[in-house]
């Protein structure tokens, strides 16, 4: 199967799984699942070596092709987010059951998987680029479910704000890219890695990526809008933290990190703002207490380890990286799915309030836990191996004890955060909650169980994953093949004593959490100079300077708008031509008295139109200029084009008298004298800039291979002998269409219009 069919089978799902969601039917994960299984089939070529890459025309003249790339790395993110997809599907078909507008979010959530699986799998930037703002676009959409809620809507609006926005900048640094390698495909420009690196352009570059990485991945401290997306349905908010979206930045800064791994731009910000979200989520995490924002600000922590192993140099930090990838999308994805569980039974997420629900619901208990210690890092689950990697990692380095240091912190938050879910909520006494608890059934619990039993298998047995899939993957990020055996124990060594450190301060943290979490409640400076309320005075801003420039601009008035937009195309078309030295005088051969006795009549007409009081004689004096255009064409030798603009000229003013007539004007317009200079000279200066353009361009060597296309082409071509005719009606045929429909809708709008004036007439009389 080849790669375009399982992206294109993604997309044209969509509808299929919209009409099974509707009546909430497990068949929906039917589609993620199959795309799992035909993922799975490049597993034993990725794990070979060997790179699948696919290509068709899609802007040929461009150079931008559709093209797809499957190697170590896509191949994971394309396995994760398929096959926790398939688990979130299942999950939401019966959290969701009874829902309203299930048949949109359906869709809308196969879109989004069909949008990251494109993201992943594209070996073109701007295709990368498409489906990146893809994913955006339909996040937006899930985030905003319920869109009667001011919350949703806010939070909804955030996020797409600060992903788009990065995602401008990514579309900026993706040229900047293109322009300096020569070509779009990722494959060769990952070639071209140390050309690229050295170039002057390469720090902007770098800049315009991380911006782009850093707001998908919410970085601090642009990583509000990910906190505030728990408003949206618990399945969405498990898909959206695990392996997907907020992956999308990892992957790209882990994508071209064989390009800028050596730029000390590139490892000062990878590691630096990776080291910062990781202390913000941190802080953050310990504050909460409602279960879906607590595991969110510990997502952010996660993100932040990510994004800084990227930035430390060496192999062994692409193994730590892609292995932290793995375990953290399988035990968040379980959590998650768990905390909804707990919502859905209890009726609250309030994880001070909950305890000892173990006694009603065992199963839920056993998933939550067995999730919980792969988060906390306990052996046997893989979660112990990549908690080494990580200090493995930084310890290799003997610059790198600021990150230990910082990474010992963030992992001590992640164990007091698996126990907050798996040991406060469900040992204890059992407390009051608002329903009563349960465990639910199979379509619920499928997921997460299979999820957190995976992260205690590849534990025991770290090979089923490390050989096919991570070796594989941290290869793809050196951009070299790597010589690695992941395993579980290592010995002990001092990345043991650490883990050791790690779980005794996480057990203290957390028996003394109650009292923590209220001393930094109380901290209120972390809440108002946070990036959440920043982002809410910005809009407030922005919202204030829109009316402030409304009230400047919208004037009401359409005379004054034309002004000022003939006045901005004077002075812009004046000040270039002078500028750029484009002005010349063609030399006129012959006699122009006909000409410039026209060109009078036209400032006449120009100059009565200028001062008319009145529609009426505006519309004489407008229909004055038409006619001495006509007296040009006749005196230019087109008369067939001179009589087709008496003719018109005549049916125009005819017309336009008859609607005036019929216009409810209630009061004479009125202009003073200082409005009609004004307006005189609005006239005048579009009219000299427009003089000096048809001067300039009638100096220039007349080219008439248009007009010998036009006369050859009119007879055996078109049938017809008048060109002007053949030039409408067939070689401009679509133009003239468009121009007959734009007629058509005004004239149909404006029988509108009267026809409502004569209708209220009548009621008014009656």
């Amino acid at each position: 199967m080849t790669v375009l069919a399982l992206v294109a089978f993604a997309f044209v799902s969509a509808p299929l799984v919209g009409l099974a969601g509707r009546r909430s039917l497990p068949l929906v994960a039917a589609a993620p699942l199959v795309l799992f299984i035909g993922f799975c089939t490049f597993l034993p070529i990725v794990s070979a070596g060997d790179i699948v890459l696919e290509a068709y025309p899609w802007i040929p003249s461009l150079g931008i092709d559709a093209a797809f790339r499957i190697d170590g790395l896509s191949l994971t993110f394309a396995l994760l987010i398929s096959g926790i997809g398939t688990a979130v599907f299942l999950y939401a078909s019966a959290y969701l059951k009874g829902a309203p507008r299930l048949t949109r979010f359906y869709v809308v959530l196969t879109l989004f998987m069909a949008s990251m699986l494109g993201t992943v799998l594209a070996d073109n930037l701007m295709l990368l680029v498409v489906f990146w703002e893809l994913t955006s676009l339909t996040s937006f959409l899930l985030i905003g479910y319920s869109p009667e809620k001011a919350e949703s809507r806010r939070s909804a609006q955030q996020g797409l704000l600060i992903t788009v926005g990065g995602g401008l900048a990514m579309l900026a640094g993706v040229i900047v890219l293109g322009s300096v390698a020569g070509t779009f495909s990722i494959t060769r420009i990952l070639e071209q890695a140390d050309m690229i690196a050295a170039h002057p352009a390469a720090p902007s570059i770098i800049v315009l990526f991380a911006a782009g990485a850093f707001t998908k991945s919410a970085q601090a401290p642009l990583h509000a809008w990910l906190a505030n997306a728990m408003v949206a349905p618990t399945p969405v908010s498990a898909y959206l933290h695990s392996a997907t979206m907020v992956k999308l930045g990892v992957y790209l800064l882990a994508r071209f990190d064989p390009v800028f791994s050596d730029h000390a731009l590139w490892i000062t910000l990878l590691t630096g703002f990776g080291a910062l979200t990781m202390l913000t989520g941190a802080v953050l995490a310990m504050r909460e207490t409602d279960l879906k924002r607590v595991l969110a600000y510990s997502t952010i922590v996660s993100l932040g380890t990510l994004v800084m192993l990227i930035g430390i140099e060496g192999e062994l930090a692409a193994v730590a990286v892609v292995t932290f990838l793995v375990v953290h999308a399988l035990y968040k994805a379980c959590l998650f799915m768990v905390a909804g569980i707990i919502d859905h039974a209890t009726g609250s997420r309030d994880s001070s309030a909950l305890g000892g629900l173990r006694h009603a619901m065992p199963l839920t208990a056993a998933v939550a836990l067995l999730g919980a210690l792969s988060m906390a890092g306990l052996p046997p689950f893989i979660g112990f191996a990549a908690k080494e990697l990580v200090y493995e990692t930084g310890l290799e380095d003997a610059t790198s004890w600021v990150l230990v240091g910082v990474a010992l912190l963030a992992n001590v938050s992640m164990v007091v955060v698996a126990f907050i879910v798996a040991i406060r909520c469900f040992y204890g006494d059992l407390s009051s909650t608002p329903r009563t608890p349960h465990d639910p059934g199979f379509s619920m619990l499928a997921g997460p169980a299979v999820l957190s039993v995976l992260g205690l298998v590849f534990g025991a047995m770290p090979w089923l994953v490390g050989d096919g899939l991570i070796v594989p993957a941290a290869s793809a990020i050196v951009g070299a093949p790597l010589d690695y055996y992941l395993t579980l124990w290592h010995g002990f060594t001092p990345m043991l004593a650490l883990s050791v450190v790690t779980l005794v301060l996480g057990v203290i943290a957390y028996r003394r959490w109650d009292g923590l979490r209220t001393r930094l409640a109380t901290i209120t400076e972390i809440d108002r100079w946070g990036p959440d309320l920043f982002y809410d005075r910005l809009i407030d801003g922005l919202q204030r300077i829109a009316v402030w420039q409304t009230q400047l601009i919208q004037t009401g008035s359409m005379r004054v708008y034309v002004g000022r937009t003939l006045l901005s195309i004077a002075i812009a078309g004046g000040a270039t031509l002078l500028l750029r030295d484009g002005f010349q005088m063609p030399s006129f051969a012959g006699g122009l008295v006909p000409e410039i006795a026209i060109a009078a009549l036209l400032v006449v007409a120009a100059l009565a139109v200028a001062r008319a009081r009145n529609f009426v004689a505006g519309i004489v004096a407008a229909g004055m200029a038409g006619f001495a255009i006509a007296l040009l064409f006749l005196f230019q030798g087109a008369p067939d084009l001179a009589f087709t603009q008496f003719s018109v000229e005549a049916l125009a003013i005819v017309i336009m008298l008859a609607i005036v007539g019929r216009m409810p004007f209630r009061e004479q317009e009125y202009r003073s004298r200082e409005q009609r200079m004004r307006d005189i000279a609005i006239a005048a200066g579009i009219g000299l800039v427009a003089c000096l353009f048809m001067l300039s361009v009638l100096a220039q060597p007349f080219d008439d291979r248009l007009s010998d296309f036009f006369r050859e082409a009119s007879v055996p071509e078109a049938h017809g002998r008048n060109l002007v005719n053949v030039i409408l009606v067939d070689f401009r045929a679509i133009d003239t269409l468009g121009e007959i429909i734009v007629l058509g809708l005004a004239a149909i709008a404006a029988a509108a219009v009267l026809a409502g004036v004569r209708r209220r007439k009548q009621e008014n009389r009656s």
